[in-house]
């Protein structure tokens, strides 16, 4: 299994794996649209010369108390081929991925998504550290994970993600 960057070649089969995912269009409309904007970062699984995974990250703000220059990316969609789930290749892809946006000078990330997955991945609910979900979401779905100790200390306010989003509530 290889993680690595998505290439401009991959984008065929990078919106297949997301509609089959997630047997709908958003999801691969939404990373469609998302994939030209400055700081978005985008991974794939590989398996067998045959792209089987993919995540996506775009850039989020806090509306409220923060250092202006934090940068903070949003999780969102991540997505394997239903044959290839339940093998670990989600969580390789997010290991992979949060160490390269720590190390491209990302902060934080939050993620929208299931209380029970992403705790082990050292996620906590953002309500802990004074955020909160600009959609009405219950608390322990929205979480956050700080890349930088401290990254988030003096930080309150809502996480707004790109208008992008939006179209897909």
């Amino acid at each position: 299994m290889e993680i690595r960057a998505e290439k401009p070649e991959d984008v065929t089969a990078v919106r297949k794996v997301n509609i089959a995912a997630f047997k709908r269009e958003n999801e691969a409309d939404l990373v469609d649209q998302l994939r030209g904007v400055a700081s978005t970062f985008s991974f794939v699984a590989v398996e067998s010369e045959q792209i089987v995974g993919h995540i996506f990250y775009s850039p989020v703000e806090i509306e409220g108390e923060c250092a202006d220059n934090l940068f903070i990316l949003g999780l969102a969609p991540i997505a394997v081929l239903p044959d290839y789930q339940r093998q670990g290749i989600g969580s390789l892809l997010i290991q992979h991925s949060l160490k390269e946006c720590d190390r491209l000078g990302c902060k934080a990330v939050v993620v929208l998504g299931y209380p029970e997955y992403y705790p082990k991945f050292g996620f906590v609910p953002a309500k802990e550290k004074g955020l909160r979900c600009e959609y009405t979401v219950p608390d322990e779905a929205f979480m956050v994970l700080e890349l930088e100790n401290g990254a988030l200390d003096g930080c309150s306010g809502t996480v707004k993600y790109r208008f992008e989003f939006s179209q897909f509530e």
